[in-house]
């Protein structure tokens, strides 16, 4: 099943690349390749969180064996989008890229968003794993300060707070209430015995 996950999260950026040489983008391009791959690590990103509650509510453990690519597609895209900006939009102008990144509030919330997504990127093969322990699992809850940071992105964005930004906000919001829920629930201590019980001593 892994080449064709591989595959299918590719087709969208092999679709782009073949609208963009075929000329078959709008009047304005850079802005439809910068908001396509937008949208797709944001997509990629939801699915990458969603395979956890997706496994401990249906028990098919075995999509868990897809996490790290779909996570890994969440930063080629995110990566994608950043350089459309950063080569497409403002031509490598970095001084005029950081003062954007300082005053623009949604090139902000993007930014931190790609930022953090890099030690996640990096940190995704088996030897980091090995190497990192138990931090492992701490460092990469910064997916979750990265999928805020991406809603905010895209809502900020848009300047319009309603249709598919709000829909994608609500999602990572139930996926990260989810979470926290499940949390709780495990750690809640269970009595191995009743009150009912405990007192009839059965």
């Amino acid at each position: 099943m892994k080449p064709a996950v591989f595959l299918l999260a590719l087709s969208p950026a092999l679709w782009l690349g073949f609208r963009a040489a075929t000329g078959r983008l709008s009047v304005n391009p850079i802005e439809d390749v910068t908001l396509t791959t937008g949208i797709w690590a944001l997509r990629f990103l939801v699915i990458t969180l969603a395979i956890t509650p997706l496994r401990r509510l249906t028990g098919l453990n075995r999509v868990i064996q897809f996490r790290r690519m779909l996570g890994l597609f969440t930063f080629f895209y995110a990566a994608l989008h950043f350089l459309s900006y950063v080569a497409l939009d403002q031509f490598f102008a970095f001084d005029f890229i950081l003062r954007d990144v300082a005053k623009r509030p949604f090139i902000t919330a993007g930014f931190i968003a790609f930022v953090l997504m890099i030690p996640l990127a990096v940190t995704s093969t088996r030897g980091w794993i090995r190497r990192l322990g138990r931090r492992w699992q701490l460092l990469h809850r910064l997916i979750y300060v990265t999928a805020v940071a991406g809603a905010i992105h895209y809502l900020w964005k848009v300047k319009v707070i309603a249709g598919s930004p709000v829909y994608y906000a609500v999602i990572l919001a139930a996926l990260l209430v989810f979470r926290v829920w499940w949390s709780l629930r495990s750690a809640k201590p269970r009595s191995p015995l009743s009150p009912v019980h405990a007192r009839s001593g059965g």
